[in-house]
């Protein structure tokens, strides 16, 4: 039964259905069958197998022997698989004419399909925090060769932002660029300083500018995303674009290392920070000193009086 399953498999890869290739196999077990004993043969339905018999005599693979009960025979294996291969040939050079002629009736459709494109078919808008925060992961998943970003307020934080960390240690050690500026608020977030100090170990390099215009990264000098603050709409309303457009990105760059090279290191600006409170504290120490000298001053003397 296997050998037949297998032998009805090959027939079938020459073009028969399956019920043609069973019954063409049952055929050629005796000199001639009746329909209902090659249906019985072949297991093939009864109401179907004329049908079946029908289409093996057009493909001249089976003889029709008339008379009172008409009788059926198969013609030679090596006849019939030739037939077959033969029909086949006949098939493919069909199907050559029409790939040719169909390819030729396409092509100009094709041609002028590649003249027409979308002004902003490179923009994508992005407005819900999710879907922004899954392109601004994949950015920095993708990334070969070079990250630079703009970061303010709202920001990223780990674990929020393990793409980046990871990002950042591996484009480091391929000897890759990853730099980022932050706006001066940052230093008033110890933990946001801790969160520095996590890319600076993996590899960023990190700078504190005075301000920043926007929230923003770009990747490989080809793809820019950016937040746009609805500036009509509540406070938290934004708007992300991401930008597939290397002159563009090409620019923002320009601007990312103009402020970059007038910002201060990590660092410095800590340091340059640590002054600054220290002579807040001893203002705040001198106002209470004179405060509490005038309170004194304000007290009756009792010696006098």
């Amino acid at each position: 039964m296997q050998t037949d399953d297998r032998r009805a498999a090959d027939l079938e890869e020459l073009g028969l259905t399956n019920y043609e290739a069973r019954v063409y196999l049952a055929l050629i077990r005796r000199d001639v069958f009746t329909a209902a004993e090659v249906a019985r043969e072949a297991g093939v339905p009864r109401q179907r197998v004329y049908d079946v018999l029908e289409g093996l005599i057009r493909r001249q693979l089976a003889v029709l022997h008339p008379g009172r009960v008409a009788g059926y025979s198969a013609i030679a294996p090596d006849t019939a698989v030739e037939r077959l291969i033969e029909q086949q040939r006949r098939s493919l050079g069909r199907l050559e004419r029409l790939s040719t002629e169909l390819a030729r009736e396409l092509t100009p459709t094709f041609d002028s399909g590649r003249t027409h494109t979308d002004p902003l078919d490179y923009v994508e808008v992005l407005r819900d925090a999710n879907d922004i925060g899954e392109r601004f992961a994949r950015l920095q998943t993708t990334a070969e060769r070079e990250l630079l970003s703009f970061s303010k307020p709202p920001w990223f934080t780990p674990p929020e932002n393990l793409a980046g960390l990871e990002a950042s240690a591996r484009l480091h050690a391929a000897g890759r660029t990853v730099r980022s500026l932050y706006s001066r608020e940052v230093l008033e977030d110890p933990a946001l300083v801790e969160v520095m100090h996590l890319f600076v170990d993996a590899g960023e390099e990190i700078r504190i500018a005075d301000e920043l215009p926007l929230k923003m990264i770009i990747a490989d000098g080809s793809t820019v995303l950016c937040d746009m603050p609805d500036p009509v709409a509540r406070d938290s309303a934004t708007t992300s674009l991401c930008i597939r457009h290397p002159s563009l990105a090409e620019a923002l760059a320009l601007t990312f290392h103009s402020i970059w090279d007038r910002s201060l290191t990590l660092s410095e600006a800590l340091k340059d920070r640590q002054p600054t409170e220290s002579a807040a504290g001893a203002a705040t120490g001198s106002a209470a000193a004179g405060s509490l000298e005038v309170s004194k001053a304000a007290e009756p003397d009792d010696s006098q009086a």
